[in-house]
């Protein structure tokens, strides 16, 4: 069992999914990356693993290629000792024609009880809560939401600025299709802080408005005012036809990607992003390499934030 601090031991949460950060309370998100650093310290331990999950199944339900979110969903499955099932549409029943509800109920039958699911449909996870009596993760689903990302970005933040209240984020790219910057929105504004998006005016929503977060479309202006830049890559398997969105990668880059020079203009923000990076578009390659980024300390809390929310929705948090 992990060792809670008396400070959140007795917090009443209440959750029984994480579909998304919408749902979510702003004491909901702070307990979730409270207990993510007690996961973050098991995994600088030799011997990083806890038994908390060793009597539970967990099936991970990806229906949309990933390598990082599932690498690190699987790995935390397998520190706190589960019984791991992976399921991948592109060698399953679904290639036959199989419906999304008929795989889940089957699987279902297999006695299992957790679902991370990905998909590139919006509303899936939410869809499986009515299908299947188990704690359902979302893990992305289409341009909606990517809860656990916007978890592990916070966590990362407050590595930095223990307390986000006030701090200045900035999210740049690709807004209109990404899902990263929907739940890092929706969290970032509940724990206090301060949210600016910056991008192609072609890829900037009406919906972040409606969220709370500020538009730019100077990278400059942006650059300066933040304590936090987030670079997002382009989503070109959402896009369809990109070059109707902006004219080049070559100037889309000129205009929007971060380079070295900006560390020198600007030397008091991090740089962070979600992955995978595309190189020389959203950044140039010394910049993710050098010490103002944080992108590989993201990968492994990712990890410790995936533990968390495993724990806290895996019913074993009582006593």
């Amino acid at each position: 069992m992990v060792e809670l601090a008396d400070a959140v031991r007795d917090y009443p949460f209440r959750q029984k999914h994480l579909l998304g950060l919408s749902d979510y309370t702003r004491d909901d998100i702070l307990f979730v990356l409270d207990q993510a650093k007690y996961f973050r310290e098991i995994l600088d331990r030799p011997v990083p693993k806890v038994p908390t999950l060793r009597d539970k199944t967990i099936v991970n339900l990806f229906y949309e290629n990933s390598t990082r979110t599932r690498l690190s969903f699987e790995l935390a499955q397998k520190r706190m000792g589960a019984d791991v099932v992976n399921f991948s549409a592109g060698t399953s029943s679904a290639q036959k024609g199989e419906s999304l509800k008929d795989t889940i109920r089957n699987i279902s039958s297999m006695k299992i009880d957790m679902v991370v699911a990905r998909h590139e449909s919006p509303g899936v996870p939410y869809f499986l809560t009515r299908q299947v009596d188990a704690a359902i993760i979302n893990a992305g689903d289409g341009a909606h939401e990517h809860p656990t990302q916007a978890l592990l970005d916070m966590f990362t933040m407050q590595q930095i600025y223990p307390d986000l209240r006030g701090k200045k984020i900035a999210i740049i790219g690709d807004i209109s299709y990404s899902r990263v910057v929907r739940s890092n929105i929706l969290g970032l504004s509940k724990v206090g802080a301060k949210v600016v998006v910056c991008g192609p005016k072609t890829m900037m929503p009406a919906f972040v408005d409606a969220l709370g977060a500020h538009v730019s479309y100077n990278l400059e202006e942006t650059l300066a005012w933040c304590d936090v830049a987030m670079a997002l890559r382009i989503q070109l398997e959402r896009q369809g036809n990109a070059t109707e969105l902006f004219p080049s990668i070559r100037e889309y880059h000129q205009k929007f990607g971060i380079k070295m020079e900006h560390l020198e203009k600007y030397p008091n923000f991090t740089v962070m992003h979600p992955g995978p990076i595309n190189r020389g578009v959203e950044m140039e390659s010394d910049v993710a390499d050098s010490d103002r980024a944080v992108i590989l300390n993201q990968v492994t809390n990712g990890v410790a934030v995936r533990m968390a929310v495993l724990y806290l929705l895996s019913g074993n948090t009582g006593g």
